[in-house]
């Protein structure tokens, strides 16, 4: 039950379906980003994916995908190959650089869906990257 909602969402991320995404979240979804404030509830997660989708272009590749025998928790590890279309406030100017970048994910599982998703990467690798 785990390794399916995580493909799930993983597979919307890739597809640019922010729709298919918030299918499977909680409404009270907990979003904790490797910067900045934790978002709660569906509507914080949604203005999240709608923002990203404007600053950044991403496919996920190397997926592995990790989900206890309960499905009450998750881990995934892959790596990013992104490109930076829009200049996000507080982070280096915008002008198309392109990225790959190793990160991961931490969930907690509700009755099918993501309850809690935290994600990590190394910021300091991508602001190197991206100011190159």
């Amino acid at each position: 039950m785990g390794h399916e909602v995580i493909g799930r969402y993983y597979a919307a991320f890739n597809a640019g379906d922010a729709a298919g995404m918030l299918d499977c979240v909680t409404d009270d979804i907990e979003h904790r980003v490797n910067e900045g404030e934790i978002r709660h509830g569906k509507e914080k997660f949604a203005e999240f994916c709608s923002h990203m989708g404007v600053s950044y272009r991403e496919e996920l590749r190397d997926m592995v995908i990790f989900a206890n025998d309960e499905g009450t928790r998750g881990a995934a590890e892959f790596v990013v190959h992104g490109e930076y279309l829009q200049t996000d406030p507080g982070l280096p100017e915008a002008k198309g650089q392109r990225y790959v970048l190793p990160a991961g994910a931490f969930f907690d599982l509700r009755d099918g869906r993501i309850a809690r998703v935290t994600t990590f990467y190394n910021l300091n690798d991508w602001v190197r990257q991206v100011s190159a």
